[in-house]
């Protein structure tokens, strides 16, 4: 069997430059919130795949109903003969959204594709074509979803024209000086001097924002931007893809903000491990386009609709929501004791089970520091533990363990955190 030099050199020789890897570390197998590589080097996982696997690697449920369904049909094509599990996810889904507003729901396979869905949605139901989004945010890498995407490195540069009528405001980042009434205002300021909000067709926000840094919106600006949406006749879009299926102490990171959205998106954790997004909407906003309008070969296929309904059944059967909450205070409690050791921890965020640390240079937010990020994810891995960095200057660690994660598991990457952490900056102060 090859080992991790020999599959690097010939994933240089086979693979496009294009898509790059956190480690050169290549996995073999995996179980809950464990991975073992090809040389059998085992691995605490706190990254999950970039928060897809929530119920954890290989959780038996997941898997039951994966191959109970792959007796039975693996593709059809909802759009040729339907099947049952893609409507009984929607049912599930459907009744699930936050708000009392009838919901319907569509399926795909990546975010991405939510996203452009969601747009198209929004687009169709408006008559619109205007978009603000925020800066920072991650929403994809396709052409619209990469518009939308407010960080031009490494995901725009070099990619040609982008969709047009799409405008970018601050996100609050209070430990950077932007609070929620100047990102309000930047909205008004945008309506005075840029775009008609008559021209508007959607607002797309990360209710915690993935990649730009983990940052939480707070309750009372999700709100505000409720309210704006309302007065404007603008479809407000949550973007659940990474911070959905329970990974905040809510199925979906808005209701702590007691908003309902117009549209939602989702992914990642919400089949698994299996390639699986989708919409989930206000039903009068959903059925804007007409049939043929919606849809992908792929889209929503039977054995990833057959994963998702397990995965909702482990969250509700194993109160990964309240796991969620209590993961997250270890966590966070852990992460302020290393803060006050090491002035390189600039600050500590995140909501449930969805935390982050930034990590700068003599304790100033203002001088990230991007080199002791990267220096820090090798060094976990050389101690066991996945990792994976994020933010708009790429210097901050994101915590994202399995919400399945026994206590004792999680006491050990914590561990192995603190011990790369030693290695890379220092014991810290006494």
């Amino acid at each position: 069997m090859s080992d991790n030099e020999e599959l690097h050199r010939r994933r240089g020789a086979a693979v496009a430059r294009g898509i790059s890897s956190a480690l050169p570390v290549y996995a073999e197998r995996a179980r809950n919130a464990e991975l073992w590589d090809v040389e059998k080097r085992r691995y605490v996982d706190f990254a999950s795949g970039i928060s897809v696997l929530n119920t954890g690697h290989l959780h038996p449920r997941v898997i039951a109903a994966v191959q109970a369904q792959l007796e039975h049909l693996t593709h059809a094509c909802f759009q040729v003969t339907p099947y049952e599990s893609y409507v009984a996810l929607a049912e599930r889904l459907n009744a699930l959204a936050p708000g009392p507003t009838p919901k319907k729901s569509i399926f795909f396979s990546t975010g991405a594709e939510a996203v452009e869905n969601a747009l198209k949605i929004a687009r169709y139901h408006t008559r619109r074509s205007g978009v603000i989004a925020f800066t920072g945010a991650f929403h994809g890498r396709t052409f619209a979803a990469m518009t939308l995407t407010g960080k031009v490195q490494p995901y725009k540069s070099g990619f040609g024209a982008l969709l047009p009528e799409v405008y970018h405001v601050p996100f609050p980042m209070s430990y950077h000086g932007i609070s929620a009434a100047q990102s309000l205002e930047a909205i008004e300021q945008l309506f005075r001097s840029e775009v008609d909000p008559a021209r508007i067709a959607a607002l797309i926000i990360e209710p915690v924002i993935g990649e730009g840094g983990f940052y939480v919106a707070p309750c009372e600006f999700l709100r505000a931007l409720r309210a704006l949406c309302d007065r404007h006749g603008i479809v407000l879009i949550a973007d659940e893809i990474q911070c959905g299926m329970g990974r905040t102490g809510r199925l979906f990171a808005i209701e702590h903000a007691g908003v309902e959205p117009d549209l939602i998106t989702v992914a990642k954790s919400i089949a698994g491990g299996l390639p699986l997004s989708g919409v989930i909407g206000k039903a009068q906003i959903m059925d804007a386009p007409p049939p043929g309008g919606l849809g992908g070969t792929f889209a929503g296929s039977p054995p990833a609709c057959a994963a998702a309904l397990a995965v909702l059944q482990v969250i509700d059967e194993e109160r990964l929501l309240e796991r969620a909450e209590r993961l997250g205070q270890s966590v966070r409690a852990r992460l302020i004791e290393l803060q006050r050791r090491h002035a390189a921890i600039g600050e500590v965020r995140g909501l449930g089970a969805m935390l982050a640390f930034e990590l700068v240079k003599d304790g100033r937010a203002d001088q990230p520091d991007a080199d002791t990020t990267r220096a820090l994810v090798l060094a976990a891995a050389r101690h066991g533990l996945v990792i994976l960095a994020c933010g708009l200057y790429g210097n901050v660690i994101r915590l994202l363990a399995p919400l399945t994660i026994s206590d004792e598991l999680l006491h050990e990457g914590l561990e192995r955190l603190e011990a790369a952490l030693t290695e890379v900056i220092g014991a810290g102060r006494a």
